[in-house]
């Protein structure tokens, strides 16, 4: 437990507090509002997607899930369509953002278990991300529609939001600089993984300004230096009082206590696993089979999601069984290994997986058009995520 969040809790507690910080003055509500405005009724779906995309960067699901239902619903109203038209954008937008981009929960951990670069797991993820958000979201929604009318003719149920508030418009940072914040992270890391690959194939000597962008490229650096820029575009330059900001990461500190137990549980359940000698057996079971590890990596951990429930732990302990199969695997193929562990474990979300509950619970949804809406948008996530890595492996590992 302690090896597995040594690492993993700094970048998740600097990450949730830069996340609450974007959201608590107002800037995600900025994102999606103006990307909504601009867009325009027609392409609602498309600016949701964005939108949501934008905000899923800077936040866990379950925190990106809370901020966007109220615009959604709100914007459902104004536009006099049913919210779960724009439902299936945003749910596999932040999805795919929980499940492929580091630094979230699941690709992080997987990346660390692998030792993968963190950098190139962002690159290639943001590649998977971009087609699977869109066939999921665009695509998906449509064809959903034929199949579960029913779910898109529902007003859903705006009680179970609260007292969720938004806040009037001009009193929000502006959208340059709130999704400057919010991308601030993938900015460096994708730049120092760049960096890293040019010097690689250039072979250019590893001066001390390589050694500076390395540094600096660091998961956990990253992270820090994300944070100071957040406190500074949403709580200092808007003169909020320092008094609030720090409430701010205080809450926000306390809200991922539970997460890291999750996480840490997930860990030492890993390690039980690899202790007791089952990812050995297994590779034994596929020894000298032409399965390719990418392959083995999405199976485990699909059926470790059907079973655990949880993507995070299920993509956790996928780490433990397959490790015993990478062997000497080069950068680009830890990278794509770590991906489909992620796709993996965003199958079929059902019935032992709290989201499920929750979706179901927000957009006043029966069991039937729960899995036939969520579950299985999860579902499509999963296989087109898996089918844009091996299209990736083709030119990369």
């Amino acid at each position: 437990m302690g090896s597995t969040l040594g690492h993993i809790g700094i970048i998740f507690g600097v990450g949730a507090m830069m996340g609450r910080l974007l959201a608590d003055a107002g800037g995600a509500q900025r994102i999606a509002m103006t990307l909504i405005e601009k867009f325009g009724k027609k392409r609602i779906e498309w600016a949701v997607i964005i939108s949501s995309f934008l905000v899923g960067l800077a936040m866990f699901f379950e925190v990106g899930l809370v901020l966007l239902l109220p615009i959604i619903f709100s914007i459902a109203k104004e536009l006099k369509i049913k919210p779960m038209n724009l439902a299936i954008p945003m749910l596999a937008s932040l999805l795919v953002t929980h499940g492929f981009l580091p630094p979230h929960p699941g690709p992080t951990v997987i990346a660390t278990g692998y030792h993968a670069s963190l950098g190139l797991v962002l690159m290639y993820g943001i590649i998977v991300a971009i087609p699977t958000v869109i066939i999921s979201g665009i695509f998906f929604n449509k064809v959903d529609k034929k199949i579960v009318p029913s779910a898109f003719k529902k007003d859903g149920n705006e009680m179970a939001l609260g007292d969720a508030k938004e806040r009037p418009l001009d009193e929000t940072p502006g959208f340059g600089v709130s999704t400057f914040t919010a991308v601030f992270p993938v900015i460096i890391l994708m730049g120092a993984s760049i960096v890293e690959m040019i010097q690689e194939l250039t072979h250019f000597h590893k001066g001390l300004a390589f050694q500076i962008i390395q540094y600096i490229g660091n998961g956990d650096t990253a992270m820090i230096l994300s944070l100071l820029v957040a406190l500074y575009t949403m709580g200092i330059q808007r003169k909020i009082p320092l008094k609030e900001i720090g409430k701010s990461c205080s809450n926000a500190a306390a809200a991922i206590g539970m997460m890291l137990l999750i996480i840490g549980g997930g860990g030492a359940f890993k390690q039980v696993l690899v202790e007791g000698g089952v990812g050995k057996y297994i590779a034994g079971l596929f020894n000298g089979a032409s399965i390719s590890p990418i392959i083995m990596a999405w199976v485990v951990a699909a059926i470790l999601r059907l079973a655990l429930g949880s993507s995070t732990v299920a993509a956790i302990s996928t780490v433990g069984l397959v490790l015993p199969m990478v062997g000497a695997a080069s950068p680009s193929m830890l990278a794509l290994i770590t991906l489909a562990t992620g796709a993996g474990s965003a199958t079929f979300s059902n019935v032992d997986d709290a989201s499920f509950w929750i979706i179901k619970s927000y957009f006043n949804l029966n069991m039937k058009e729960t899995f036939l809406t969520w579950s299985l948008m999860a579902t499509v996530v999963s296989i087109v995520g898996l089918a844009m890595i091996l299209l990736i492996k083709m030119f990369v590992a």
